[in-house]
C-alpha cells in the first residue's frame, strides 16, 4: 500500500491537475449549456469520467515526449519524468491506458462524442507536441484547438451534433490558450531558447506577443459572450458576464498601451479567473 501511495504521488503532477480540471470545467459547461436544467446525472458523471481520463492521458503523453527539454528548463526540470523519478517506460505506459481508457469510454457514451473526445487528444499530442511544438511558434494554433475540443465535446454529447453555439465555445477557448501559453513563452523565454522551443517573443518581439496575448483575450470575451447570448443566458447573468469582460478589455488595453510583465501575467491570472467564471454563469 504505502509503494502505490508513493507511485501515485509520483504520477499525480504528470497530469497537471489544475489545468485539467480548468479544461474537465469547459467539458462540463458545454453539455450543461445543452441540457440544463433537465440533464442526467449519470450522464453527466460518465461525461466527467471519460474527459478526465482522456485530458489526463493526454497531458502524461505531452510530458512523456517532452522529458527531455523539460529537464533543460528550470521551470519544469522538478517534473517526476524529467527529474527520473518516473521512468519513460512507466509514463508512456500510464498515457497510453489514461487515453485509451477516456476515449474507449467516450465512444461507448456517443459516436460523435468520442471522436471529438479523440480529435482533442490527437491535435494535442501528435499534432501540437509531437510534430509542430520544436519546430514552430505557430504550434500553439493547434493547441488551442485541442484545447477547445473538450467544451465542444460536452456540447455535442448534449445536443447529439456539433452547432454554431459549440464552436463559439470551443473558439473562446481556442482565443484563451494564448494567455496561458504565451504568458510563460515571456516570462521563462530565456528557459525555452536553452531548450530549443521557438516562441513568439523569439520570432516576433515581446511587444508583438503581448499584443497577440491582448487582442485574443478580447475575442476569447466575444465569442463567449456571443454564445452566452446565442444560448439565451438571463440578462442578469449575462450583464455579470459583460462585467467581468470589461475586466479583460482593460487588463487587455494596458497590455497594448503599457506592456510590462507584470501586467501580463496580471491579465494571464485574470483570464483564467474570467474562463472559470464564465464557465460557471452559462452552465446557470
Amino acid at each position: 500500500m504505502q509503494s502505490l501511495n508513493s507511485k501515485l504521488k509520483l504520477y499525480f503532477p504528470l497530469i497537471k491537475f489544475p489545468q485539467t480540471a480548468l479544461l474537465l470545467v469547459t467539458g462540463l459547461a458545454g453539455y450543461m449549456t445543452a441540457r440544463c436544467p433537465i440533464f442526467h446525472v449519470g450522464t453527466l458523471a460518465e461525461l466527467a469520467g471519460s474527459l478526465f481520463l482522456a485530458i489526463s492521458g493526454s497531458t502524461v503523453l505531452n510530458m512523456w515526449w517532452d522529458r527531455d527539454i523539460d529537464s533543460q528548463m528550470k521551470r519544469t526540470s522538478r517534473r517526476p519524468s524529467a527529474s527520473g523519478k518516473v521512468t519513460p517506460r512507466e509514463e508512456l505506459v500510464l498515457g497510453l491506458v489514461l487515453s485509451a481508457l477516456g476515449v474507449g469510454w467516450a465512444l461507448t457514451l456517443d459516436w460523435l462524442y468520442g471522436v471529438v473526445v479523440f480529435s482533442g487528444l490527437f491535435f494535442d499530442v501528435v499534432v501540437y507536441t509531437i510534430w509542430l511544438k520544436r519546430q514552430t511558434c505557430w504550434s500553439i494554433l493547434w493547441g488551442g484547438i485541442s484545447g477547445g475540443m473538450p467544451i465542444l465535446a460536452g456540447r455535442v454529447l448534449g445536443m447529439g451534433q456539433i452547432d454554431l453555439v459549440g464552436g463559439l465555445l470551443a473558439l473562446a477557448v481556442l482565443f484563451w490558450i494564448p494567455t496561458h501559453i504565451l504568458t510563460f513563452t515571456i516570462r521563462y523565454k530565456e528557459d525555452y531558447h536553452i531548450a530549443g522551443v521557438p516562441t513568439f517573443p523569439a520570432a516576433y518581439g515581446i511587444k508583438a506577443t503581448q499584443m497577440i496575448i491582448a487582442i485574443s483575450s478580447v475575442l476569447a470575451a466575444i465569442a463567449i459572450g456571443a454564445a452566452g447570448v446565442m444560448i439565451g443566458v438571463e440578462w442578469g447573468i449575462l450583464r455579470l458576464l459583460v462585467v467581468l469582460s470589461g475586466g479583460l478589455f482593460i487588463l487587455a488595453l494596458a497590455v497594448s498601451l503599457r506592456p510590462s510583465d507584470q501586467i501580463n501575467f496580471g491579465l494571464f491570472k485574470y483570464a483564467s479567473l474570467y474562463m472559470l467564471s464564465a464557465m460557471i454563469l452559462i452552465s446557470i
